[in-house]
């Protein structure tokens, strides 16, 4: 699954700062001296208490090392064992040793605890709409292939995308907001009327997902069959009243034969707008390489 959707992205993903939602990050602040055992930071709190010891048992280390160097010295000149100078310098050392041990090798002010804070993140959420033509001139095999491309792009959306949400809506003569279930198994088919699927989009659109706080996409599939005059009105809802509202819009055409007069139209309204991309299925095997021209990266 990694390997299919590399390098794959919704395009035109903006951060919106949302009014209902707000998101934090957590972010690394420092050091503080209380917290719970989980964050506790052992490297930081021995790092502490070695220069702890070094700072208080410093003078008394060197004082050691140099009375421990003057005894040798003596000792190696077969000094007698009951000489003052000698007794006083194993005296010393003892205490200097005592003292040494003394330090705690790790104290309660040593302890440093990971500090983290949140900091409010713009967040960024997405919502899909899935648009499928289950008119009559969509036999099963063309339904077929549509699913199967909805089915690629619903598992890439729930697995690159932590808040996105997927709307579907079926349509022949009138379009209905369905279930993921109802809209990969149902059935019911009749005639067609493309532009009834876009109303509802624009209903749906404003209704739920206020422009400025949600990127809107949009992915339709057909086999482009319409009746001509509904065409040019899906031309003119795409144009005037969709296109605005959407981060970018994706239509997919499963023809084996020339455009249909839908594609006809919507050529019209690629010209005018750069987010409206548009591909051609005529086979099974063409589904997941349109599904990789459709969401590839786009160069920032």
């Amino acid at each position: 699954m990694n390997y299919f959707f590399e390098d794959l992205e919704l395009p035109n993903m903006i951060k919106t700062q949302l009014t209902s939602t707000s998101d934090f990050k957590s972010q690394r602040a420092g050091y503080k001296t209380s917290g719970t055992a989980t964050s506790l930071h052992v490297l930081r709190s021995l790092r502490g208490a070695m220069g702890r010891r070094i700072a208080v048992g410093g003078k008394s280390a060197r004082r050691l090392k140099a009375a421990e160097a003057e005894m040798t010295a003596l000792l190696d000149q077969h000094t007698d064992s009951q000489d003052p100078h000698l007794l006083a310098l194993k005296q010393e050392i003892h205490h200097l040793r005592t003292r040494l041990l003394a330090i705690p090798f790790i104290d309660p002010f040593d302890l440093r605890y990971s500090n983290r804070i949140k900091i409010p993140m713009p967040a960024s959420q997405a919502v899909m709409f899935c648009i499928l033509d289950v008119s009559g001139s969509m036999d099963e095999q063309k339904k077929d292939t549509a699913k199967r491309f909805f089915i690629l792009l619903y598992m890439f959306l729930t697995r690159a995308y932590d808040k996105i949400e997927v709307v579907f809506i079926r349509h022949h003569t009138t379009a209905i907001e369905v279930d993921e279930n109802v809209f990969f198994h149902s059935r019911e088919s009749g005639g067609t009327i493309v532009s009834s699927a876009l109303n509802l989009l624009a209903q749906v659109i404003r209704e739920r997902y206020a422009l400025g706080d949600w990127n809107v996409y949009v992915a339709q599939a057909s086999d482009g069959d319409n009746w001509d005059n509904d065409s040019v009105t899906c031309r003119e809802l795409l144009i005037n009243s969709i296109m605005p509202l959407v981060q970018y819009y994706a239509y997919v055409e499963i023809t084996e034969g020339d455009p249909q007069n839908l594609w006809l139209e919507y050529e019209q309204v690629a010209v005018r707008h750069s987010h409206f991309a548009m591909q051609k299925i005529e086979k099974q095997a063409d589904i997941y390489p349109v599904f990789r021209e459709l969401f590839k990266k786009q160069p920032k």
